[in-house]
């Protein structure tokens, strides 16, 4: 009787300890811990245009001169055409751009980093670039020679982001549990970004110069990866009305898609109004772009933008 009174108490006693395991677990959130849990990712947007005429004349033209672009060209020597379309085209119209070459080359002035790994390209060219210009500018551009970029639609994409916190800005692809910023269609990253990842690149268990994997995983995978470690998560770049405003592929590319899925609206279908970048172009394609972009306007129509991104001091820009 008593053995059996014992065997009783034990299973009400196990019995409730399985409760309150079971309800506790109920409260834990599955995923990749507490900083998941405060900064999950998520689509940001492009300012409304109205609430861009609401403010005032001074303050426009405040925040016209806050956001100062530096922008990184990662490039090797058989990206010359490209490299010479880029230096010629939309690179002007950035506050300062830098070329990375991933060995010395006499033609054009360039960062040689004397490697030809593209994630040790890319380490090396932001590790230099928060030593040089952590007080100089507030957001930083990294792009490849096949990248077209519009920077007057980055700085109204910025408008109302704020650098010291940790935004990593793109077009996002999802690899398994990765969610990283697809290189092809350019890198943004705020100035607390880039000093995050300047500490998490010291830390080679974290953010190996290898990757340290088996397989090698891409250069902007393994940014993703290495951000992750500070808390930065990556986040697609949408207009107002939820087009993505950083593109993997050309015009060419997404107005013929876009051609067989809105035949009826092929050109609105297409793309944003305020896209930033388009990739995989020829540098002939890069100099198209800049004509259609700056220069081709329809007589008799106006443009009343109510901001006006200056062109930085002394530059030849269009």
């Amino acid at each position: 009787m008593i053995s059996e009174s014992s065997s009783f108490v034990k299973g009400v006693v196990l019995g409730g300890a399985f409760c309150v395991v079971v309800t506790l677990l109920g409260h834990i959130k599955v995923g990749h811990g507490t900083k998941a849990h405060h900064h999950e990712h998520h689509h940001i947007q492009a300012p409304n245009k109205e609430d861009v005429l609401n403010l005032s004349e001074g303050e426009r033209m405040e925040l016209s001169k806050s956001i100062r672009v530096y922008c990184i060209v990662l490039v090797k020597p058989k990206d010359l055409g490209h490299w010479a379309a880029v230096k010629e085209t939309w690179s002007k119209h950035c506050d300062k751009v830098e070329f990375y070459s991933s060995e010395n080359v006499k033609v054009f002035e360039s960062v040689a980093l004397n490697t030809n790994d593209m994630w040790a390209m890319m380490r090396k060219a932001y590790k230099i670039t928060y030593e040089r210009y952590k007080d100089e500018f507030n957001w930083f551009f990294l792009a490849y020679p096949t990248t077209f970029a519009i920077i007057e639609n980055l700085k109204y994409f910025l408008l109302k982001k704020d650098p010291s916190q940790p935004f990593y800005i793109g077009h996002t692809v999802k690899s398994g549990d990765l969610e990283y910023v697809d290189g092809e269609g350019g890198i943004v990253l705020s100035i607390e970004s880039l000093r995050r990842l300047s500490r998490v690149l010291e830390d080679s268990d974290k953010c190996p110069e290898q990757g340290g994997m088996i397989w090698k995983l891409a250069e902007d995978k393994q940014l993703a990866i290495c951000l992750k470690y500070t808390g930065v998560f990556a986040e697609n770049a949408e207009d107002s009305e939820g087009k993505d405003v950083f593109n993997t592929k050309s015009v060419g590319a997404l107005i013929k898609e876009a051609m067989s899925t809105h035949p009826q609206q092929v050109v609105n279908g297409c793309c944003s109004d305020m896209a930033i970048t388009f990739s995989g172009l020829a540098p002939n394609h890069m100099h198209v772009m800049m004509y259609g972009v700056y220069r081709l306007r329809p007589y008799g129509h106006t443009y009343n933008d109510a901001l006006v991104f200056l062109p930085p001091t002394g530059s030849d820009n269009d």
